[in-house]
Order: structure tokens, then sequence, then C-alpha cells
């Protein structure tokens, strides 16, 4: 009877081509391989040598006995492969011997376990990253840490942001300060708080004196090695994608990144794994080795988060080195960015003492912020206006304020603190500016984010533009290096809430009252600059508008006439009985021909109807049939004016729309709203014009 055989370990020399057992069909047994296990352990105690491992870039190769590179076992899904030997010495393994002088076996279930003497996926991987700056490694023991009850409001505030506590929910936080102010100590705090959470992914602190902590091509080996020992199904697919190209690590960082984190992380359920939300801490990237690999890092990391192929926060701190400042507030990585910087900034650049500012400031601020992140560091911001007596006096007020407002609200309510603290900030405007701040912000609001067509409107230089906008730099920052690039952005959201709402930010509201002045205000220069020009190419404009060099009057005109019927249509700013009426007596038509033959800006009608009063609304602004002789349009259409003001709008993608448009010289055959003219009617007028020039 044959006898079954179960082998619980067999050599690879089992599995050269000449020696591989078969069955009586003469097929050979499919391989199951076990699972691996890291480290693997030695086989046994056999003569065969170790298959090398070739290191790249350096040191050199050690010198092969074999010509071909180790390889791991094949998926439990793949068909059984069958490895050759190395060719250059013959293999001995003891397990052998039970087939010697063996006939008429059938082994039954067999399981094969591979030994790689070349290492799992992982090993090699470790080979390519910085074990020696890790925030556990020995090499870094002791590392620098927060003294007990210091920094506790970053660690707090980074932490909260982490943990997604904190009301900024960008995926990158970016902490910057000089030398020696404490950013690797709350780093290093901050990760061995996260890490007992099982909030922590990877760390990496690079160090300019240490070379084996500073080289960018080891800093995604090193993130995907971390979070392989955390995670078994990526350590999995580390192994797999490794095995597969060992060279792997050795590529481009941009390679290295798809290669060993989004395409592994696509294999692993990240749901059930805990990575997702997990924070990789990347500390003093400015001693990475050469500027070009902190910039190609942090753009790698920012297109990630972008497309959302990978699960985590990102938290980097740096010196505010120029290559770094650029890189990130460029708009593919500042748009998923949130900056912080540290108190000793301020200090430093303005030569203040090292008591600058006391812990008992720093912990009313805090107190006060109540964790609100984007209120501690709107104060930040405004301690460090430039448009000021200078920090001290800017830390005085808004400890004065803290302590007037905390009376008033409690210490449980900090969106009203935020919102008497945006108070604060707009009374510290010259009043000579703050008109000028109100209208840009208005324009921002109801006309464009394009403070080139902003400035145009308004008749500001870039230079006036620049500086109004400085002087509410606690909220918002101008990006982009030309007027053309240029755009504005609100640090928070809740800025703009409050500047819009008339119930919380009261007579500062760029809303309600300012909004319905500036809409008379433009409405009266369009009664005079329709009354003084002919068409696009004469336009006359008061002589109050004084037009920067080199800006067109045509432009000009559009700017204004679309900024101001976007007011029209602005909610719930309804026109008084005066304003409405002058606006009846707009000479529409007029005001229509001095556009460019194109349409520029979709008004919604409605919107403008519910700001109008019943009595003169129809008289301004209607729908109905087209008028215009020969029109096939079945659909109503928009008018402005009545009587001989009257003149039909074009039709916008929108039955709610209208557009600007000049509506003089429609293409021939077609009405001013869009529509076909009837042939016969097109034939009259044909004829009618041609008799008018033969008479």
């Amino acid at each position: 009877m044959p006898r079954a055989v179960k082998l619980a370990h067999v050599s690879e020399d089992f599995h050269h081509p000449y020696r591989r057992a078969a069955d009586p069909n003469g097929t050979a047994p499919q391989q199951h391989p076990a699972p691996q296990r890291h480290p693997a352990p030695p086989a046994s105690t056999t003569t065969t040598p170790a298959l090398p491992h070739v290191e790249f870039p350096n040191p050199p190769p050690t010198p092969s006995s074999s010509p071909f590179p180790a390889h791991g076992p094949p998926p439990a899904s793949s068909p059984a492969v069958l490895l050759p030997a190395p060719f250059s010495q013959p293999q001995h393994f003891h397990a052998c011997e039970m087939f010697r002088n063996t006939q008429g076996f059938i082994m039954n279930n067999p399981q094969f376990s591979y030994t790689s003497y070349a290492g799992s996926g992982l090993e090699q991987l470790l080979k390519y990253s910085m074990p020696a700056a890790f925030h556990d490694s020995g090499a870094r023991y002791p590392p620098p840490k927060c003294h007990l009850g210091t920094r506790n409001d970053y660690i707090e505030l980074i932490t909260n942001w982490a943990l997604g506590m904190s009301d900024r929910k960008e995926p990158i936080l970016w902490m910057h300060g000089p030398f020696g102010i404490g950013k690797s100590a709350v780093a290093q705090s901050c990760a061995e708080a996260l890490e007992p959470l099982n909030k922590l992914a990877a760390t990496l602190f690079f160090s300019r004196s240490n070379s084996d902590c500073d080289d960018p091509q080891r800093v995604f080996t090193s993130i995907a090695y971390q979070i392989a020992t955390i995670c078994p199904s990526f350590h999995e697919a580390i192994d797999r994608c490794m095995l597969k190209d060992p060279a792997l690590a050795t590529k481009s960082l941009s390679k290295q990144f798809d290669g060993l984190l989004v395409q592994p992380l696509g294999q692993v359920d990240i749901a059930g794994s805990g990575l997702n939300g997990r924070v990789v801490i990347i500390d003093g990237l400015d001693e990475c080795r050469g500027t070009e690999g902190q910039r190609e890092i942090i753009k790698t990391i920012a297109a990630s988060v972008e497309k959302c192929t990978t699960p985590f926060r990102w938290f980097i701190t740096s010196r505010p080195e120029d290559s770094i400042i650029r890189t990130m507030n460029s708009p593919a990585v500042s748009l998923v960015l949130v900056s912080n910087f540290l108190y000793p900034m301020i200090r430093e650049d303005h030569s203040l003492p090292e008591s600058w500012p006391s812990e008992e400031a720093l912990a009313l601020l805090v107190e006060r912020g109540a964790g609100l992140w984007i209120y501690v560091w709107t104060m930040v911001r405004f301690i460090k206006d430039q448009n000021s007596l200078g920090p001290k006096d800017q830390l005085r007020i808004v400890l004065e304020f803290a302590k007037e407002v905390s009376a008033k609200v409690g210490s449980d309510n900090p969106l009203v603190e935020m919102d008497f603290f945006y108070t604060l900030i707009i009374h510290q405007i010259p009043l000579k500016v703050r008109p000028t701040i109100q209208k840009i912000l208005l324009a921002h609001s109801t006309l464009v984010n394009r403070p080139s067509v902003i400035a145009t409107a308004l008749c500001l230089s870039e230079d006036q533009f620049r500086h109004a906008c400085a002087s509410i730099q606690s909220v918002m920052k101008l990006q982009g290096s030309g007027p053309e690039s240029m755009r504005m952005k609100f640090y928070h959201v809740s800025f703009l809430d409050f500047i819009n709402d008339p119930q919380r930010s009261k007579d500062l509201c760029i809303y309600g009252a300012f909004l319905i002045g500036c809409r008379q205000e433009l409405l009266m220069w369009l009664h005079k600059v329709c009354s003084c020009s002919t068409d696009s190419k004469h336009i006359v404009f008061p002589s109050s508008t004084i037009l920067l060099e080199g800006t067109l009057g045509a432009n000009y005109y559009v700017y204004v006439l679309v900024w101001f019927w976007k007011l029209c249509e602005a909610s719930k700013c309804q026109f008084d009985s005066q304003t409405a009426w002058s606006l009846a007596e707009l000479p529409f038509r007029k005001m229509l021909r001095l556009l460019p033959n194109h349409g520029v800006q979709a008004i919604t009608g409605d919107r403008v109807r519910d700001n109008l009063t019943a009595e003169l609304c129809d008289k301004i602004i209607r729908k109905g049939k087209c008028p215009i002789s020969g029109c096939t349009s079945t659909k109503d259409v928009w008018i402005l004016g009545h009587g001989e003001n009257e003149t039909v709008l074009m039709s916008s993608y929108s039955i709610y729309c209208f557009v600007l448009d000049n509506n003089q010289d429609p293409p021939y055959g077609q009405c001013v709203c869009g529509a076909w003219i009837q042939k016969r009617v097109l034939i009259r007028k044909s004829l009618s014009h041609n008799k008018e020039g033969f008479t």
C-alpha cells in the first residue's frame, strides 16, 4: 500500500527542476506556500549558502554565487512555481535522504514551507530606511522633549488637530520657526502623546549632523516600513511589492510613494486597519539634504492629499527657509495646508526678551480659545501684525480684550467671543482705510475672487490694494506673485460669515446699509456715464473717476456695471422707493449699448425682482413674450424698462437669468433674445432697408 507522507519543511533544493517529486501521472504537485514570518529563521543547519543581497547605491554589491535574484513564494492564488537552485555549487539537504530508494509513494495534501535566505520584503525595505531617525530610536535617546507643563498649548492644539477635534480640517499641518525654539521637542511630545492612542503612523526626525538621518531618498521607505510594523495587511502588501521589484526602494520619490504607499494601501481595508486618520510626523524638513528633495517631498505629499490616495494626516516642522516657504505657499500645496508658527519667531524678529510672552499670557489666550484653533491663531497673527505699534502693544490689546469679553460671554462660548475679536480687528483699521476694506470684502463676496478685477473696479493700484489688505492680515492673506495670479485666501470661513451677517457684525457688516449705499453710489455713476456717452468706443466718465494707467475704459465700465447688477440681486437688500425710481429711469438701451459685443455676465432676474417694490417691479424688469416683431420664441424672455426705454435681454442658460450684453446688432436671422426671426419678416425688413437705401 502506498505510503502517505507529510513534509513539514523542505528547502529550495527540493524544488530543483530535476529533483521535484511527481505523482503517478507525472505531473508536479501543487505548491501551497506557508504564511511568511518576519524575520524568517534559518530552516536548519545546512551547508547551503544564503543568497546574497544587493544594496543600491552603496555599498557596492557583494559578488553573487547565483545569477538569479532571490524571490519569495508566489501568492496562494498563483500556480506552483518551481525555482531553480543556484548553479555554482551543489546544495545538500538532509531531508532529501527520505526519498533515497523510495518508490510508489503518494503525498496527500503536502505542506511546503519555503524559506528565502535573502529575507522578506520588509527586511529589504529596512535596509533603505533611516531607523536612526525614528522617534523611538536608540540613536536619539534621550530625545528632545518639552519639559513637563511647558508648550502644553501647542501640544494640545496639534493633538486636537490630529484627533479630528479641531476646527481645522486640512490634512497637512506645517509648524515653522527659527532654530532653537523647540520644534523638535513639540514634535517628539506629540508623537509620544499620539502613539498610545493608536493615532501615530510614522515619524521621521531629520538631522543634518547625522548622515543616517538626512537622506531624501529614504523618507518614504522609512514611512512605509513603520506603517508595515503596525499593520499586518500592509506588511503583507509591502512584502509582495518589494519581492516583486527589489529595486523599488531606489527609484524616484514619486515612484517610491506610489509603489510603497499608494499601491500597498490600495490592497488594505483602510477602515478595518486602523490607519485612517493616523499622523505621519516629519520633523526638521529643512535639515533634509538638498532643497530640491525638500520641495519634492512636500509636493508629493500634497498631491496625495489632494487626490485622497493616502489616509494620513501629515505634521511637518521646519525652519522658515525660502524654498520651503515658496513651496508651502504655492497653490497646489496651500489649499490643503494649515500653517502654524511659534511665538518665539515674533520674539526674535522684534528682539524681545526670553520672558515674552509670559506663561500667564499664553495660558489666558489658550483658555479663551477653548480649543478653537482659528481663534488662537487669529490672535497670534493679530499680535504679529506689522501695521501696528509692535507685538507688545498688540498683545496688551488682546489681553485687555480677552479679560473684558470673558466677563460678558463667559468661558464656554468661544464662537461669540470670536465675533468680538473680529470686531476688534476691524476697529483697529484706520477710519480712512476702513471703507476701502469693506468695499474690497463686498466685491469679493458679490463679484469675484480676482483681486485684479476688484482693484480695477475700485480704481486701486496693485500696491494700494496690497497695502489695504495688509490691515486685515490677521484673517486673510494674498496668494500669488502677480496681479492676475493673485487670490484672496481667508484663514477661516467664520470671518466671512461674520462680516456678511448684520446680526453679528452690526454696523461693520458689508451687507445691509453698506451694500445699499454702494449700490446707490454706482447707480448715480451709471446715470452720469449713460448721459455723456454714445457707444462702447466713446465712453465718457465723470471727472471724479480717475482710471489707472493702462486700464481700458471699456473694461472698467464692464466691471462696474456687472458689480452694480450683482448688488441688485443680493439677497434681502431691498431698494427704497427713491432708489427704485432712479433705477426705473436709467436708460437701459444706452446702458447695454456701451458694452462690448459679447455677453459679459449672467444676472439672476428673480433675485433682482425680489428686492424691488411691487409698484415698480414690472417697470424695471419682468418676464414675458418677446415683443420683437417676427421672433419665433415660445418662451418668456427677460425685459428691462418700460415704454420707449424697454429693451429685450439676451437669454441665459437658465430661465432664471439674463445676460448683460450689447443687443443692438444680433446675428442676421436671430432675435435679440437668441431665437430665430421669421423669414417673411426678414424679407420685409430687407426690402425696406433696400428701398430706403435706394431713396
